[in-house]
């Protein structure tokens, strides 16, 4: 799995443990409405209507955050940088950009110039860096 796999599906998943804590939350939840259909089974109203209201509180809470914390992965994609590659001659002194391919690394012998029939050099590796839009507060 490539690096930018990896950011795009971490970043649209649920944490873990949250998901943990719904889902234990939940199912307490459901047991408290259980035990309160069976309070009131036995005539006991007050413990019913006090885990009645405890297990619709828990469980419509559990159920906000859960539809919450989704929302908010996948409002917070994640752009993964393009990593660029410069390829020189060291004869001649031609320059290329290209994609960074994996393998690549800086002082590394390619293929043979165009031009003169030396050997290229990548001679620097870096992410390209997008400037983002400038607003002005008024």
């Amino acid at each position: 799995m490539e690096m930018s796999e990896k950011s795009s599906s971490a970043s649209t998943s649920i944490s873990t443990y949250l998901l943990m804590i719904v889902l234990i939350v939940l199912a307490l939840s459901t047991v408290a409405l259980i035990w309160s259909v069976t309070a009131l089974v036995e005539g006991d109203q007050t413990v019913a209507g006090y885990l009645l209201v405890i297990g619709f509180i828990a469980m419509g809470l559990s159920v906000y955050v859960l539809f919450q914390s989704r929302k908010r992965a996948a409002s917070m994609k994640i752009e993964a940088p393009k990593v660029m590659t410069t390829i020189e001659c060291r004869k001649c002194g031609i320059k290329n950009v290209r994609e960074f391919q994996r393998g690549d690394f800086v002082y590394k012998d390619l293929e043979p110039c165009q031009k003169c029939d030396d050997k290229m050099v990548i001679t620097a590796i870096y992410k390209e860096v997008k400037e983002k839009e400038k607003t002005y507060g008024v």
